[in-house]
């Protein structure tokens, strides 16, 4: 999958190309060419959305939450589900990943939170409510196993994610976070992040203890974003202390960067130009790294997620 991953764009620093977000389906053709001549071709179709997959849209109007679910085929026995949330790009980032969990068994939901019609435009004040309210939209699905409902938080997303989980034991059952913090951060780019009843959260932190099932961290050793390695250590040495009895372990991928996860064989780059400051930021890692780190890490996740209730 080498000739997939290492793709570069016509022109450009391949590292500054954007992460591509695919369609259900797309098509890629291969050709070799010598002394122009076309020696060899091939089609092939990548495929994210399996046949029988469902999508449903929820809207700030009618739900109060505004994201897009994705059901497993009718008829899949009841799996785990998994409610994705984004960093500070902003917007609903989590749909390709959300349609390919589908396809393999697991109702997933992907929300945005900011940088959408209705929504905050800035990753500023937002109510933990909102995250938990999804949840539990989510645990009502059919096709859905409500005693085991995983939030999933990249970045900026791994403080909601733990947030969520913690003080919402009774509805989340799980977390996975890919290049985590393990403390609240201010808003971005300024302000405070979080609210909870009206109240900003302080920067602290992240408290883990109440955290009701597993706990999965993915980082990379060479994220050039933030310490993401340290904080995926320091929340498994609170869940340590807390005397947590789930299980609770961290992936750290030597050379990857902030661009860890999620799934594999796609071409991205290791820097990003931040959709809401405009500013070029440097991810760390190299692509190499980031496609071993994302080709293994995916494997455990799906592992993580099949476990689950067994």
């Amino acid at each position: 999958m080498g000739l997939f991953w290492s793709m570069n764009p016509p022109s450009g620093d391949p590292d500054q190309q954007g992460f591509y977000a695919p369609e259900p389906s797309f098509q890629v053709t291969i050709g070799v060419t010598a002394h122009g001549k076309r020696l060899a071709q091939r089609t092939l179709t990548r495929q994210w959305l399996a046949s029988g997959v469902t999508q449903k849209t929820f809207t700030l109007a009618a739900d109060k939450v505004s994201g897009r679910l994705f059901l497993p085929p009718r008829g899949t026995p009841r799996h785990p589900a998994v409610l994705l949330i984004g960093g500070s790009e902003g917007g609903n980032t989590g749909l390709p990943e959300a349609a390919l969990l589908a396809s393999h068994g697991f109702p997933t939901l992907s929300v945005a939170y900011f940088a959408e019609p209705g929504l905050p435009q800035t990753l500023q004040n937002i109510p933990i409510e909102y995250f938990a309210r999804a949840a539990r939209l989510l645990a009502a699905q059919p096709g859905v196993d409500p005693a085991h409902l995983i939030v999933q938080g990249y970045s900026r997303g791994s403080e909601a994610a733990l947030l969520v989980a913690q003080l919402y034991p009774g509805i989340v059952h799980g977390v996975i976070d890919y290049a985590p913090a393990s403390t609240i951060h201010g808003g971005y780019p300024s302000g405070v992040a979080w609210t909870r009843g009206g109240e900003q959260i302080p920067l602290a932190p992240l408290a883990v203890d109440h955290i009701n099932g597993p706990v999965l961290a993915v980082a990379g050793t060479q994220d050039k974003l933030w310490a993401s390695e340290a904080s995926a250590q320091q929340i498994m040495s609170e869940l340590d202390d807390a005397h947590d009895r789930f299980p609770h372990r961290t992936l750290v991928y030597p050379g990857a960067g902030h661009g860890v996860g999620t799934f594999p064989y796609l071409a991205g780059g290791t820097k990003l130009r931040h959709p809401v400051t405009g500013l070029l930021s440097d991810l760390g890692g190299s692509r190499p790294a980031n496609a071993v780190a994302k080709r293994q890490g995916w494997d455990q996740v799906l592992g993580f997620l099949s476990g689950l209730g067994r």
